[in-house]
C-alpha cells in the first residue's frame, strides 16, 4: 500500500513541521507515533521522512531520502468561467488530480452575478482544495491558483497551444492536438460558463489566437467538459 502524502511549508536542515488539521489527523486519527514513516512534499521535491514528534496539532518529520517522482508531460493551464462555487469547487478538485499546474478563474458575460467579488474570499478555501487533492493523488507540486481575473485580461495567458471550448460548430479536441507532441509544451484550455459564451466573446477569443474546440454533439456541463478535454490534452501527451 503506498504511503499518505502530506505537503509541508519547507524541509530546513532535513526536518519538517506539519500543523494544523492535518497535524490533528495525524495524530487523532491515524494515530501516527515516532518512527512511523510517511511522505511529504515541500511543494518542489518529495521525501520520505518519519515522525520525529507527534503532539496534538503539531507533527515534526525527518527527511529521509529524495523520492524519485516523474514530472508531469505537459503544463496545463486551466482558465475556466466562474460557476457556482460548489460545482466550481469540483471542478478544480478534480483538474487538480488530473494534472494541472495552474487555474485561472474568469469572470464572463454569463457568470452568476457576485461570483467574481465572492471569488476572493474563497482564495484559502480552494488553495487548501487543491492541496488536498495533490496530496490523494501524490503530487510533488500543488497547481497554482491564480486571482479571478475579467475575460479581457484572461485573454493574454501565454501558451504554446491554446484552446478555446465551444459546445457545437468547432473541430474535435482530438483534431486539434499535435500529431507528436513536444515534451514539456505548455497548453491553455479556456472553459465557458453555464449558457455558452456570447457572440461577442467569441469573437474576441478567436480574434486573440485561441483555436476554437469541441467534444462532440452533446451539451456539457462545465465542470464535465473542462475534465474531458484536460484527460485528453494530458493523455495526448502521455502517449
Amino acid at each position: 500500500m503506498a504511503r499518505r502524502r502530506f505537503f509541508v511549508d519547507a524541509v530546513r536542515g532535513g526536518m519538517a513541521e506539519l500543523r494544523g488539521d492535518e497535524a490533528r489527523h495525524l495524530t487523532r486519527v491515524l494515530r501516527a507515533e515516532a518512527g512511523a514513516r510517511y511522505e511529504i512534499s515541500d511543494n518542489r521535491t518529495a521525501y520520505l521522512a518519519e515522525i520525529a514528534e507527534a503532539r496534538g496539532d503539531r507533527v515534526v518529520f525527518r527527511v529521509l531520502e529524495p523520492i524519485v517522482s516523474p514530472g508531469l508531460p505537459v503544463s496545463i493551464t486551466l482558465v475556466a468561467a466562474l460557476i457556482k462555487f460548489d460545482r466550481f469547487e469540483w471542478m478544480i478538485e478534480k483538474a487538480t488530480e488530473l494534472g494541472v499546474e495552474r487555474i485561472l478563474p474568469v469572470e464572463t458575460v454569463r457568470s452568476e452575478k457576485g461570483l467574481f467579488e465572492a471569488s476572493r474570499k474563497r482564495a484559502d478555501r480552494w488553495v487548501r482544495i487543491v492541496r488536498e487533492s495533490s496530496q490523494q493523488s501524490r503530487r510533488v507540486r500543488s497547481p497554482e491558483i491564480l486571482p479571478a481575473v475579467r475575460l479581457e485580461t484572461s485573454l493574454g495567458v501565454p501558451a504554446e497551444h491554446r484552446y478555446w471550448l465551444e459546445e457545437v460548430g468547432a473541430p474535435p479536441l482530438l483534431r486539434r492536438l499535435p500529431a507528436s507532441p513536444q515534451p514539456f509544451a505548455s497548453v491553455a484550455l479556456f472553459i465557458g460558463p453555464e449558457g455558452g459564451w456570447t457572440d461577442a466573446e467569441r469573437t474576441q477569443g478567436i480574434s486573440a489566437g485561441w483555436q476554437p474546440v469541441s467534444l462532440g454533439p452533446l451539451v456539457l456541463r462545465a465542470e464535465t467538459a473542462a475534465l474531458a478535454a484536460i484527460g485528453l490534452i494530458m493523455n495526448a501527451w502521455c502517449i
